[in-house]
């Protein structure tokens, strides 16, 4: 069994869907979790870890404002002194055709889902690196493997992850620290949700596993890569998408 007991998780993204899913797994195997969203918006994700008899705080982050990032790295240190696992989760979406796509639809997306995956990164690796270890996990997409018309923000903000995760695994490597992927196919949230029923249907037909995966799929995924059991594993992709993406 996975026991994460003594370890500080930071996870972004953590107020719905995936990274709520992410936050409540870390925590129910022990480690203590920074549910990070925008405003106050993971405090029920904090109230609920603790409800099951958990340990978590909320915080306060816009992972695109390098001034908020650095803050929550510097409160988690002071709270607990030391940050063993972090979790890039924090992503939105506009999408729109090339031709139709408007300059902020790109770079907002290019600010919150890349531009945050590396302030975060980079803000945690110098704790990591004087604790002698951490685990790194981005969150990518199917979608940044296979492309997706209508996505092109989105998709390459999350190829962008990709590769920007196998370089910095390659630089930390030798201290101990992880740096490792997750790629979603399609995962029943909110996000999703909003998609017609006809749509959703028509996705889940194309995946092998035929359904659509939950984000308690994707947060067993993270579970075992910021776990001992992955200790051997990094810079790569385990992909989480019912083979809808080989």
């Amino acid at each position: 069994m996975i026991d994460l007991t003594g370890r500080v998780a930071v996870v972004t993204g953590a107020s719905r869907g995936i990274g709520r899913a992410i936050a409540t797994r870390l925590a129910a195997q022990g480690a203590t979790v920074v549910a990070a969203a925008r405003g106050d918006n993971a405090a029920g994700t904090a109230e609920e870890i603790m409800t099951a008899g958990g340990k978590a705080e909320a915080a306060a982050v816009d992972v695109s404002d390098t001034a908020t990032v650095e803050a929550l790295v510097s409160g988690t240190l002071a709270r607990h002194g030391r940050i063993d696992i972090l979790v890039n989760n924090a992503g939105i979406t506009k999408d729109q055709l090339m031709l139709r796509m408007k300059r902020d639809d790109w770079d907002s997306v290019i600010a919150t889902n890349l531009t945050g995956t590396f302030a975060l990164t980079q803000a945690v690796l110098k704790p990591m690196i004087r604790q002698k270890g951490g685990r790194i996990i981005c969150i990518s997409s199917v979608v940044g493997q296979s492309g997706n018309a209508g996505q092109a923000n989105y998709a390459a903000s999350k190829a962008g992850i990709i590769g920007f995760a196998k370089a910095v695994a390659q630089e930390v490597a030798s201290r101990n620290i992880t740096v490792n992927v997750v790629a979603p196919g399609m995962v029943d949230t909110d996000m999703t949700r909003a998609i017609t029923e006809t749509t959703r249907d028509e996705w889940a037909s194309r995946i092998p596993l035929k359904r659509l995966g939950t984000p308690d799929d994707i947060a067993a995924a993270v579970c075992f890569l910021a776990s001992d059991e992955a200790a051997y594993i990094t810079g790569q992709v385990l992909a989480v998408n019912g083979g809808m993406y080989m």
